[in-house]
């Protein structure tokens, strides 16, 4: 019996062993993030692109639109002009793009978890990924739409053309990955309580008038002023329009380091409030 025994545990172990050698290797951790991120990227790709086919036309139209309505606005009242060394429908351009980037991937981004509960079930995903792969789709969506309008503007003859590219480009991306910890963050907490949703879109639109999106911050009281910079979106506008128009006069207060001291605040913040609420937020 001890003979029969050893010849059934034995030849398991040899086999196990021989399946380690000539059995595929088990791929690492990032090569499984990765063919996620892919396949998760395809599928948001297709459903924003070829499902909805007004898509493209309103990712293009709402921010023309907003910039011939403040134009008209501006011609009536004052007329065209500079804003602090700046042109002024290449400042609106600017400012627009830069906020519609930050605001795609916070509402966007806010909804990735809820949106994709049916592939939770697979236990490669986790919750932080659909808010990764989306807010980096609409960051490349945004990417285009913006050299799109870079050129029908020097098409048009408008001072548009960023004077540092490398400064517009960090600045873009830095609004960028302000809102992806945004997004991070209220992805977490809008799908555990749901009511913060609904007040984060309806906070959009006033985040709009008080970011310096419009309207330049500058012929705003000083007093007031100090409270409104307080949000770090206006640095990263202004920052921006600074990559653009190389003499342009920032608003008082712009501070690349509070941008990132927020851009690193809320990124650690999201991905604390994923990882300590996995599995609830996964079971909602």
């Amino acid at each position: 019996m001890a003979n029969d025994m050893n010849s059934d545990m034995n030849p398991p172990s040899n086999r196990a062993t021989g399946d380690n050698k000539s059995g595929p290797k088990a791929r690492s951790a990032w090569a499984v993030t990765r063919s996620v991120w892919y396949a998760m990227f395809i599928r948001e790709a297709i459903g924003r692109t070829m499902t909805d086919r007004m898509g493209w036309f309103w990712m293009v139209l709402e921010p023309f639109a907003m910039v011939a309505l403040m134009v008209g606005i501006r011609s009536f009242i004052k007329g065209d002009g500079l804003i602090m060394n700046a042109p002024f429908i290449p400042w609106m351009v600017t400012g627009l793009m830069g906020f519609y980037l930050l605001r795609d991937g916070m509402l966007r981004g806010m909804g990735a978890v809820k949106a994709n509960q049916a592939l939770f079930t697979y236990r490669q995903v986790q919750t932080t990924d659909p808010v990764f792969v989306r807010i980096f789709l609409d960051g490349m969506l945004r990417t285009f739409v913006l050299i799109l309008f870079i050129s029908v503007g020097l098409l048009l003859g408008l001072e548009i053309y960023p004077d540092d590219v490398v400064s517009a480009f960090f600045s873009w991306f830095s609004l960028w990955t302000l809102g992806l910890g945004f997004g991070l963050a209220l992805s977490a907490l809008a799908t555990l309580i749901e009511e913060i949703e609904k007040i984060i879109k309806l906070a959009s639109l006033p985040l709009l008038l008080i970011s310096g999106v419009m309207f330049p911050l500058n012929h705003l009281p000083h007093w007031l002023l100090e409270y409104v910079m307080l949000n770090p979106i206006p640095h990263g506008l202004e920052l921006l329009r600074l990559g653009f128009f190389e003499n342009y006069h920032m608003v008082k207060g712009t501070s690349e380091l509070y941008l990132w001291a927020f851009i690193l605040g809320f990124n650690a913040l999201g991905l604390m409030l994923h990882i300590r609420f996995s599995h609830k937020l996964k079971a909602k």
